[in-house]
């Protein structure tokens, strides 16, 4: 069994002895009006949801949940363990049998009522989002809308879920095969969509039959609570949806080696994704894997210049580069090199760096002390073998985890921004000759998650798109995700599909029933 689970660097702490350098401890008055507002419709708990009951740790610790903008302290949330997790498997189980045997129109009805709640709380949810993870709010807002899709989209889809009869060889046989749920669900989910990456996971969960723990991210764990409050409110039945956070590794081997657990889905770096892959094997469950990615953005020189710096800008620099689908290099051909990297650098610079809930900013904090020091070390590296600052390359002004939105020149593929997840607001631009070779160096990674192209051949544009080793492509296209198409990747970027009638799936088992001496 895995030793330690870690969501981006994420840290549990006891918050009587809290240490985070440069950060005021008080709150400040957009947080205080924040928190006001979410009390005062409900939407902010900062216990654990178990069996339908707001529940405090056994032991009474809590870890505090920050600001990543102001270092302001918004509350003091349940640092759960081993026993909670325990028991919310448990009453996830009990759970099973009801939730299971209702229709697909009920267990319909109830999702959709929680798709309504979430978009009628849209604009408190987008400020929780913007209060504990840092996002623009207008990012954070339409973050909402889109993790609330995956509750509509498979409130409709619960309804079909079909089987199949299969033409028997024996005319005295009738052969059928039937879908079910595969039972309890641990669900395991990052900070960076703290809302989207529950939804897009319970969802198709629910609505196959399936009861869910979820684990959020201690950097995010109020988004969770939220959502979960409001799918109480949305007729969704005690212990069908639970939320345990804090002991990371406690909380992961119980839902791990419990065997009535049937699967585990998460979304976090691959290094941890091993683990949880080799740990879920010691009981055989189902594992959905969305791991790290090393995506390439290909600007060939024949694309239209104006959609690809849109473009190019849109997948590198949302929620400060901190998606796994965000580009990682930017691999641009040598005709339209020179007058693509000026105009990117010169757009780049514009971009208004502050608080998220300042008008105009269009990026945040980056999410913790770490994730500042990564891209630091990163760029460090980068100018050690030769590329070139042109815009950024440092801490931003406003000091916190704030940094410099920052392009390098003259990158090659062996250096370690172009080799591994940067996850941060800096773009490596690497120049390429010919189709064959951009090809070449964007499929040399380990990783295959999402990857995009500029082009206005369309002949081009579906040679690349079938060579690419990449489950997600976008062309002439920086923000491809949606609810109705999978999303996942190839090789080390993970297991199994989410979104859109596949991501069913991955939640149900499949049963062969002979039915013998029929004639």
């Amino acid at each position: 069994m895995f030793t330690r689970i870690i969501h981006r660097a994420t840290k549990i702490h006891n918050h009587h002895s809290l240490n985070i350098p440069r950060r005021q401890m008080s709150m400040g008055t957009t947080t205080e009006t924040v928190v006001s507002r979410l009390k005062s419709c409900g939407l902010l708990q900062t216990k654990g949801l178990i069996g339908g009951k707001w529940t405090d740790a056994s032991d009474g610790r809590t870890f505090q949940v920050n600001n990543p903008a102001t270092g302001d302290v918004i509350a003091s949330v349940a640092c759960m363990g081993e026993k909670e997790a325990k028991d919310a498997i448990s009453s996830a189980y009990h759970a099973f049998g009801h939730w299971s045997k209702l229709t697909a129109a009920d267990r319909s009805s109830r999702l959709r009522n929680w798709y309504n709640l979430l978009i009628q709380h849209k604009e408190e949810l987008g400020q929780l989002i913007t209060l504990e993870q840092g996002k623009p709010l207008k990012e954070a807002i339409g973050e909402v809308g889109y993790g609330a899709s995956f509750i509509e989209f498979y409130a409709e889809e619960a309804k079909r879920v079909y089987g199949d009869v299969i033409p028997s060889t024996l005319p005295d046989r009738r052969l059928f095969v039937l879908k079910q749920p595969v039972g309890v669900v641990g669900a395991i989910t990052p900070w960076n969509f703290p809302l989207a990456m529950i939804t897009r996971k319970v969802g198709p969960a629910l609505a196959c039959g399936c009861t869910v723990v979820v684990k959020p991210s201690e950097f995010t764990p109020l988004t969770a609570l939220a959502a979960a409050e409001l799918a109480l409110q949305s007729g969704i039945p005690p212990g069908v949806l639970n939320v345990v956070m804090g002991d990371a590794t406690k909380i992961g081997n119980s839902l791990l080696e419990s065997p009535q657990v049937r699967k585990i889905t998460f979304t976090g770096s691959t290094a941890v994704g091993k683990k949880l892959m080799a740990g879920a094997a010691e009981t055989v469950k189902k594992v959905s894997l969305e791991l790290g990615g090393n995506a390439p953005c290909i600007v060939f020189d024949d694309a239209d210049l104006e959609v690809a710096l849109k473009g190019s800008l849109a997948t590198k620099f949302r929620n400060s580069g901190q998606t796994c689908v965000c580009a990682n290099r930017i691999l641009v051909q040598e005709g339209i090199y020179e007058k693509f990297t000026s105009a990117f650098s010169n757009a780049v610079q514009n971009l208004k760096v502050g608080d998220g809930f300042t008008e105009g900013v269009v990026q945040g904090p980056l999410i913790n002390e770490a994730a500042v020091q990564k891209a630091d070390s990163f760029i460090q590296d980068a100018i050690s073998k030769g590329a070139k600052v042109l815009v950024g390359g440092k801490r931003h002004s406003l000091g916190f985890t704030f940094y410099e939105p920052t392009v390098i020149s003259d990158v090659t593929n062996e250096m370690l921004i172009a080799r591994q997840e940067v996850f941060g607001p800096v773009a490596p631009v690497i120049k390429f000759k010919t189709e064959e070779e951009a090809i070449q160096i964007a499929n040399d990674t380990n990783a295959g998650l999402a990857a995009y192209i500029f082009t206005n051949s369309i002949q081009r544009s579906w040679r690349v798109s079938e060579a690419l080793e990449y489950g997600i492509v976008g062309v002439n296209e920086g923000v491809v995700s949606t609810e109705v198409a999978p999303f996942g990747g190839y090789k080390q970027s993970g297991l199994g599909r989410e979104g859109s009638k596949y991501g069913l799936d991955e939640y149900l088992e499949i049963k062969y029933v002979c039915m013998g001496n029929m004639g």
